[in-house]
């Protein structure tokens, strides 16, 4: 296979508050949004989608690799795992190899989305712009029948245009970008579910 194989990679902490606001309200809402600004039907990856019995080590490497864009999920949560601080690193490394982030170019791969906090976060992360969405963190399903719902909606409405602006800018994919991982031996971001 060569090219790329998903628009966006979601880069988010699979515990607390974080995992369960992406998983009730960011990402479909992400998902519902992109199809509404791009042509063809968009391609998100999402760690939890993995098919059953896969390398998941590889295959959260292999995603990576040939995703555009990294939309990360930022709490002090999110820096204190190690499986996103390798996903962070990889686009980071990338950028870096790309000459992108700099002065001269500077657009990014990774697009930060702040969930929580910000205070604690590595000075490197404080240096980019993120789209704060701190005002509708609220993770537990109701928060779609309240009225910050459309305020929530509006954002996730301006995100996927951002993404749809920096999609089409993405240079082309390269084999042989560098991939992060935590040392060994590696621990499942969340348990495996029993057979």
């Amino acid at each position: 296979m060569s090219g790329y194989e998903f628009d966006v990679f979601v880069s988010y902490i699979r515990r607390g508050n974080p995992y369960s606001w992406v998983s009730n309200h960011f990402l479909p809402r992400l998902r519902d949004c992109l199809a509404d600004q791009l042509a063809d039907e968009p391609t998100v990856f999402v760690d939890e989608e993995m098919e059953r019995a896969a390398n998941w080590p590889a295959r959260l490497e292999q995603a990576l690799n040939r995703t555009k864009v990294m939309v990360a999920v930022l709490s002090p949560q999110y820096f204190r795992s190690p499986w996103c601080l390798a996903e962070w690193d990889t686009m980071v490394e990338r950028e870096r190899q790309l000459g992108m982030f700099t002065a001269e170019q500077p657009q990014g791969l990774i697009y930060p989305v702040l969930f929580s906090d910000s205070d604690t976060f590595p000075d490197a992360v404080k240096v980019r712009g993120w789209r704060d969405l701190k005002p509708w963190n609220q993770p537990d399903p109701v928060f779609q029948q309240t009225v910050e719902w459309t305020g929530f909606h509006q954002q996730m409405s301006e995100i996927a245009v951002d993404l749809a602006k920096k999609l089409p800018r993405i240079p082309d994919w390269r084999p042989g970008w560098p991939a992060f991982r935590p040392e060994p031996p590696y621990r499942a971001p969340t348990p495996l579910p029993r057979f």
